[in-house]
């Protein structure tokens, strides 16, 4: 194997950013996904009040911006006047907030046995950066990979909602963001992403129409994850 200017042996291509999540952490990881406007931050918000009415440690944070770093970057790619940001630059800027988040927030959370609930993981960055921008899924992937040491949420919930519904109720509470203000072919291609990343691990994820009321979709979080952690919603 080559080394590097450093001594330190050069990793193959083929297996950079393939870490394996390491088993046996005491806490759970539920990552929530979806479209603008699908009702993540509602959600989120509800299962870890649950879980703290339960007793149980639990934390809500969001990518980008669970971070002071990844508040920085949160503004950038969010902000409407960068327009112009090149879609590989888009993709290493949600890279690094995930690898400020997987280091400062996540792991250390998990470390301590708390349930960790994050709105948007890497599966968004597969949908918009891979799909949405049109970036190869598994370059998105692999870099997301190598950004986090292969942490992977233990149950994903993609609340799933067709773009037009989304992006109307997004566009109902606050004026557009710059991932917002894309097009209805963008969103499309978004959903179609997320739906079929679920179709692909089916045991690791809960798929809910985000059309359902709001108490029906807590109702079914609370019943798989009660369900993980061996308690009854």
């Amino acid at each position: 194997m080559p080394e590097s200017d450093d001594g330190r042996p050069v990793p193959p291509v083929e297996s950079t950013g393939r870490a394996a999540d390491p088993a046996g952490r005491p806490g759970l990881f539920v990552a929530f996904e979806g479209g603008e406007g699908a009702g993540k931050s509602t959600q989120v918000r509800l299962l870890v009040e649950w879980l703290t009415g339960q007793g149980r440690p639990a934390r809500a944070t969001r990518e980008p911006g669970g971070t002071p770093v990844g508040a920085a970057v949160r503004g950038i790619v969010l902000d409407r006047a960068h327009t112009g940001l090149a879609p590989r630059a888009e993709a290493l800027l949600y890279a690094a907030d995930r690898a400020q988040h997987a280091h400062a927030v996540l792991r250390p959370a998990l470390a301590a046995g708390e349930v960790v609930v994050t709105d948007r993981y890497v599966d968004s960055s597969l949908a918009y950066q891979g799909a949405g921008r049109t970036i190869p899924v598994e370059e998105v992937r692999a870099l997301s990979a190598w950004a986090t040491g292969g942490l992977v949420p233990d149950l994903t919930v993609l609340l799933d909602l067709p773009p037009e519904a989304g992006l109307a109720r997004a566009r109902g509470r606050a004026a557009a963001d710059r991932l917002e203000s894309e097009s209805l072919g963008f969103h499309r291609r978004v959903r179609e992403t997320f739906r079929a990343l679920a179709a692909a691990e089916p045991g690791r994820y809960l798929v809910l129409d985000a059309a359902r009321p709001v108490e029906e979709l807590a109702a079914a979080v609370r019943g798989r994850v009660g369900e993980l952690l061996g308690v009854r919603a």
